[in-house]
């Protein structure tokens, strides 16, 4: 299983290359749309597109392997065992902090409560 990654990782990055490279050799429908206004409109944004030609079929193609071989990368990464990890992702570990010597003992009566009556009612 240590084989998948790396070749689903290389596919990825194969695969964006090749977008890259389909989308830049691609003619855009906005270099057009001056002849629109003056020079006729057969090749105008709103004239009849037709069918998808090859690039932009490619194109497709490649987006949905794009998109699944991403989907694949994040289950893979999210499912493998870290061996390593961040200080920050520890948890915290505190220290002990020492009790006094009479911890058990009842704290000492301020004033006020010494008059008190209220601690006098049984609960």
């Amino acid at each position: 299983m240590n084989w998948f990654f790396p070749l689903v990782l290389t596919v990825h990055i194969l695969v964006a290359l090749a977008i890259i490279g389909l989308v830049l050799m691609q003619h855009g429908k906005g270099a057009d749309m001056g002849a629109a206004f003056g020079s006729g409109a057969s090749g105008s944004l709103f004239g009849a597109t037709g069918s998808a030609n090859f690039l932009s079929r490619t194109t497709g193609i490649l987006a949905a392997v794009f998109f699944a071989t991403s989907l694949t990368l994040a289950y893979v990464a999210s499912n493998t065992v870290k061996t390593t990890g961040s200080v920050m992702q520890e948890p915290l570990q505190s220290q002990s902090v020492p009790t006094p010597a009479n911890a058990g003992a009842e704290a000492p009566k301020t004033p006020a409560e010494a008059g008190s009556k209220a601690n006098d009612i049984p609960k």
